[in-house]
């Protein structure tokens, strides 16, 4: 009969927590349910935004009007709800996170708060940079090189000689090329595996970009240090090497730019992780705690006083 109160005590703050959970995470559906409906009202203008690199390699490779299909009715509207569910998460985030905030900070200390709070205000901005960097750069790459191996001017040219001639369209001779010794094959782009390969170069490069914050965060929690990073790094190169395999097409051009971008953000991880370890150590001689002479005096001394 005396345990009672102590149940009693111990199920309270438990049934007040989960409250808690259940209202952060409604707060964070509505939050997200608003960010879709705002996103779906301008789904269309970044359906365009986002396939500009395909649209800008063909106009490149000789297409006055690039156009791009879908097959099934269903199929755009789809497009866009993904589209929508992609980019209401996006701008839903600050919410979110912010609702996630506040019921993980009542549970940290001051000085916990004031070392996590700038990782959650970095990672994304490593993500946008990461996802701007895969848009203008790596996507026009994997665009021109994939599209390359299309004669697409005479695919144009005899397209428009069928339809409405190509002298009165783009003032130049049509030439229809002969088909009588093979099959001709032709790129009609459909929309949406033509943003499926777009939205994986951002989610992949973004989630890349965030190498960084994540190491940093282990370090200044000590379970990463800048030696060992340093030393399992031909470990992490091979690493690398499989994840630019796994996560992007099969081209050289787009794992060498992958595999070198995520590299260079590991040696800066290691950086980092070096800088916030001296500032560490710095602290700990400011209050006390560490003394390089004592730590010199250690290594004079026999190995059973060092016990």
């Amino acid at each position: 009969m005396a345990e009672a109160p102590d149940m009693d005590d111990s199920t309270a703050p438990l049934i007040e927590h989960l409250a808690e959970l259940r209202t952060r995470l409604i707060r964070s559906a509505i939050a997200f349910l608003i960010g879709i409906i705002l996103a779906f009202t301008v789904a269309e203008p970044i359906l365009q935004f986002l396939l500009e690199p395909i649209e800008a390699t063909l106009r490149e490779l000789g297409d006055p009007s690039p156009t791009m299909q879908y097959t099934s009715p269903q199929e755009y509207l789809f497009t866009l709800f993904r589209i929508s569910m992609v980019f209401g998460f996006a701008l839903s985030f600050p919410v979110i996170g912010f609702q996630m905030w506040r019921f993980v900070a009542p549970g940290l200390y001051k000085q916990e708060k004031n070392a996590f709070l700038p990782f959650l205000v970095a990672s994304p901005l490593m993500f946008l940079l990461g996802a701007s960097f895969a848009h203008f750069v790596v996507t026009p790459l994997a665009m021109a090189f994939f599209l390359g191996f299309a004669d697409v001017p005479s695919i144009i040219a005899d397209l428009m000689s069928t339809v409405v001639g190509a002298e009165a369209v783009t003032g130049v001779e049509a030439v229809v090329p002969d088909t009588a010794d093979g099959i001709r094959i032709t790129f009609f782009g459909k929309v949406n595996e033509s943003l499926d390969i777009t939205l994986k170069f951002i989610m992949a490069f973004g989630l890349c970009f965030q190498l960084p914050v994540l190491l940093t965060l282990m370090g200044k929690a000590g379970l990463v240090s800048a030696e060992g990073l340093g030393n399992v790094r031909k470990y992490a190169m091979v690493g690398i090497l499989v994840l630019a395999a796994l996560v992007t097409p099969p081209d050289v051009i787009t794992q060498g730019i992958l595999f070198t971008v995520v590299y260079g953000l590991y040696e800066i991880s290691i950086f980092l992780v070096r800088h916030v370890e001296k500032k560490r150590d710095a602290k700990l001689r400011a209050e006390g705690y560490f003394d390089e002479d004592d730590e010199d005096d250690k290594g004079d001394l026999p190995e059973e006083d060092l016990k």
